[in-house]
C-alpha cells in the first residue's frame, strides 16, 4: 500500500499579465488561428487575428495539442483507492461533514464512510484495508471538481501549448471545462476524446463551437443551413453552440439553430454582443429556449423600459475597444435595481430555465486595472507571450486600456454593484447561476481567474456553500441537461465520477487559499507564512499533485523567458 498526504505550502509568485477574450473576435481568433485557411467559413479574419497568426513562432501556426501523459504524471486510476479522514463539502449545498473516508474504484466513487468524530481519535484499521493506494487527507477538505463554464484554450500568439492551460486549470481544481470554444473543431474534438481516454493531463472537455465552425459547406446564409450545420455538429463531436449575434448570426439563423440544437440534445450559450442585442436580448433568447446567457450582455437591455437600445454617445464605435468596453458599463445609469420590472424580468427568466454564467472575473480589470495587472501570480505563471498580449494595444482583443481613467473605473464599479445584485437576486428566487472564467484575456490567467470568480460571487452576496454548489453541481447539471441525462459528476456521492479537489485549508473560510500562489498570513510567532493552494486534484479517478503541476507551469514560463533572452523570474527584485 502506498500512502500520500500531508500539507504542502505552494510557491508564491508575482507579476505580469494575462487576460481574456470576450467578444466575437475572441472565438473567431481562436478558430481561425488554429485551423488551416478555408477550413472555417463564416468568420471574416480581423486585423487582430491576422496579427496573431503573423506573429506566431515558425512551426507554430496552430495550437499544440497536449503531449501524452507521462508515467510520472498523476497516479491511478486504481481498482481501489481510499481518501482517508477528510472533511467533505459535497457540492449540493449541504454543510461540511467529517471525518470521512471516500472509497474510489477505478473512476467512480463507491462509498463514503464516517471514519470518526471531530476532536476524537479516528478508528484504526478501518476497512477497506486492501486499497492499492491511499491519500492521507486528515485535516483536509474535499469538494467535487470545479466546472469552468466559459473556457478558451489559448492561441499561437499568446499561449501556444494546451498543456500550459490544462495544468493551470487542474492545479486550481478545475476538472471540467466547457470550451466556447476551446480550440478549432478538429483540435477540440481530438482533445476531448484524448482526455476521456486518460491519455493526456487535462480536465474533462465539453466542445462548444460557434455556428458554421468546422464544416466545409461555407458560410451559414439562412435558417436551413443553420439547421444542417447543427445536425452536422451533433454527428461530429460538438456538444453545443456558442452564439455572438453578429455577422452571419441573424436573428432567424440564431433562433433556428437554438430550435435544432434542442431537438438534437445539444447545449446553447450566448454572448449577446452589442451589434445584435437590439434585435435579441436576454429575455428574447431565453424565451426561444437558449440554455445559458454568458457575461452580462443582454440583461440590462431587457430592462431599459420603453426602448431596447442603450443610450450610446454619437461617437461610439464597436471596433474601438476602449469605447466598446468603456461604454458597456455606462448602462448602469439606465437601470434601476429592485423595481417590480426588475423582479418580473428575473421571474420570467427563471420560468424559461435559462442559466446565468456571469464571468465577472474577466471584466474585473476594468474597475481596478492596477490590481489586475500586478497580480502576484503573473511573474511566475504568466507566459511572456501572454503578458505581451495583455498589454494595451488597439488590435488585440481585450487589451483595451488605451487611456483608462478614474471615470472608467468608477463607472465599472457602479456597474458591478447592479450586475452583482441582478445575479444574486436571480439565485435567491431559484434561478441557476454557474461559474465561468473566460481566462486568457484582460489580465486574467487560467485557473487563477476561476478562483477570483468564486471571490466575486461572494462579493455579490452568495454564501460560500452556494458558491461551491454553483462551481460544481450546478455547472454539471447545466452541461448534462440538454442530453436529457442526469449528471455523472459535480457531487461527491457514491456512483458519481471521482472528480475531486482536496485542499489543506478550509475554502469556505477563505477562497483566497485556493490560489496557486497560496495565501499569506501571520503565524503565532509573528512571521509571515504562505498556506493553502490545492493539494490534490482528482479527475476520473486519477490524482494529480497540484504543486507539481504548478512547478511544470513555472518551468514552461522560464523556458520561454530563456528562448526570448529575458532574465529569469524574480531577477529584478533579487528573489
Amino acid at each position: 500500500m502506498q500512502t500520500t498526504g500531508g500539507i504542502r505550502a505552494v510557491a508564491d509568485g508575482l507579476g505580469r499579465g494575462l487576460g481574456w477574450g470576450l467578444g466575437a473576435v475572441c472565438a473567431a481568433a481562436l478558430m481561425l488561428a488554429a485551423t488551416p485557411a478555408g477550413a472555417i467559413s463564416g468568420h471574416a479574419q480581423t486585423p487582430a487575428q491576422a496579427s496573431a497568426q503573423a506573429s506566431a513562432p515558425a512551426g507554430r501556426a496552430t495550437l499544440n495539442p497536449a503531449p501524452a501523459r507521462r508515467a510520472d504524471e498523476g497516479f491511478g486510476p486504481y481498482p481501489l483507492m481510499v481518501i482517508r479522514g477528510a472533511t467533505l463539502i459535497d457540492g449540493t449545498g449541504a454543510p461540511p461533514m467529517g471525518p470521512v473516508d471516500i472509497v474510489i474504484q477505478n473512476d467512480k466513487i463507491t462509498d463514503i464512510i464516517q471514519s470518526g468524530w471531530p476532536g476524537m481519535p479516528e478508528r484504526q484499521n478501518r476497512p477497506p484495508l486492501n486499497a492499492a493506494h491511499e491519500i492521507d487527507a486528515r485535516g483536509m477538505y474535499v469538494m467535487p471538481g470545479f466546472v469552468d463554464m466559459h473556457a478558451h484554450g489559448g492561441s499561437p500568439q499568446k499561449a501556444p501549448d494546451l498543456e500550459y492551460v490544462y495544468k493551470l486549470w487542474l492545479a486550481h481544481g478545475v476538472t471540467t471545462v466547457r470550451g466556447v470554444s476551446l480550440a478549432s473543431q478538429d483540435i477540440a474534438v481530438s482533445e476531448k476524446a484524448r482526455s476521456a481516454r486518460g491519455e493526456i493531463v487535462a480536465p474533462r472537455i465539453y466542445n462548444y463551437q460557434t455556428i458554421g465552425s468546422g464544416w466545409s459547406r461555407g458560410r451559414i446564409r439562412n435558417p436551413e443551413m443553420a439547421r444542417e450545420w447543427v445536425r452536422w455538429g451533433k454527428a461530429n463531436g460538438i456538444d453545443g453552440i456558442k452564439f455572438f449575434l453578429r455577422g452571419d448570426e441573424t436573428p432567424e439563423v440564431v433562433l433556428a439553430a437554438i430550435d435544432e440544437a434542442k431537438k438534437n440534445g445539444m447545449g446553447t450559450v450566448a454572448h449577446i454582443a452589442q451589434p445584435g442585442v437590439a434585435q435579441l436580448n436576454a429575455r428574447d433568447l431565453a424565451e426561444a429556449g437558449l440554455g445559458t446567457v454568458t457575461h452580462f450582455y443582454g440583461h440590462f437591455e431587457a430592462l431599459l423600459g420603453g426602448r431596447r437600445i442603450q443610450n450610446y454617445p454619437t461617437d461610439y464605435n464597436f471596433y474601438d475597444e476602449q469605447k466598446r468596453f468603456g461604454e458597456a458599463a455606462e448602462i448602469w445609469k439606465e437601470v434601476e435595481p429592485g423595481t417590480p420590472e426588475w423582479f418580473e424580468y428575473l421571474e420570467e427568466q427563471k420560468k424559461t430555465g435559462v442559466v446565468f454564467d456571469p464571468t465577472m472575473t474577466i471584466y474585473a480589470a476594468s474597475r481596478d486595472l492596477m490590481r489586475a495587472r500586478n497580480a502576484p501570480w503573473h511573474e511566475l505563471y504568466t507566459l511572456p507571450s501572454l503578458a505581451d498580449y495583455f498589454q494595451s494595444t488597439r488590435d488585440n482583443h481585450g487589451s483595451y486600456f488605451f487611456d483608462w481613467t478614474t471615470s472608467n473605473e468608477v463607472a465599472w464599479r457602479h456597474f458591478y454593484e447592479r450586475f452583482m445584485r441582478l445575479v444574486n437576486d436571480y439565485k435567491n428566487i431559484g434561478g441557476r447561476v454557474t461559474v465561468g472564467s473566460d481566462s486568457g484575456f484582460i489580465w486574467k490567467l487560467y485557473g487563477f481567474g476561476y478562483i477570483e470568480e468564486l471571490e466575486l460571487l461572494q462579493e455579490a452576496g452568495f454564501n460560500p456553500l452556494e458558491i461551491v454548489r454553483a462551481a460544481t453541481m450546478d455547472g454539471a447539471t447545466t452541461l448534462a441537461e440538454p442530453t436529457g441525462q442526469a449528471p455523472t459528476f459535480g457531487v461527491v456521492r457514491p456512483g458519481m465520477s471521482a472528480d475531486l479537489v482536496i485542499t489543506s485549508e478550509n475554502p469556505l473560510a477563505n477562497f483566497k487559499t485556493l490560489y496557486g500562489t497560496g495565501h499569506e498570513r501571520l503565524s503565532p510567532e509573528n512571521r509571515i507564512e504562505t498556506v493553502g493552494g490545492v493539494r490534490w486534484t482528482v479527475t476520473r479517478g486519477v490524482a494529480y499533485d497540484a504543486p507539481a503541476l504548478l512547478a511544470d507551469v513555472r518551468a514552461m514560463v522560464e523556458r520561454q523567458r530563456r528562448e526570448r533572452g529575458e532574465a529569469p523570474a524574480g531577477a529584478a527584485s533579487g528573489r
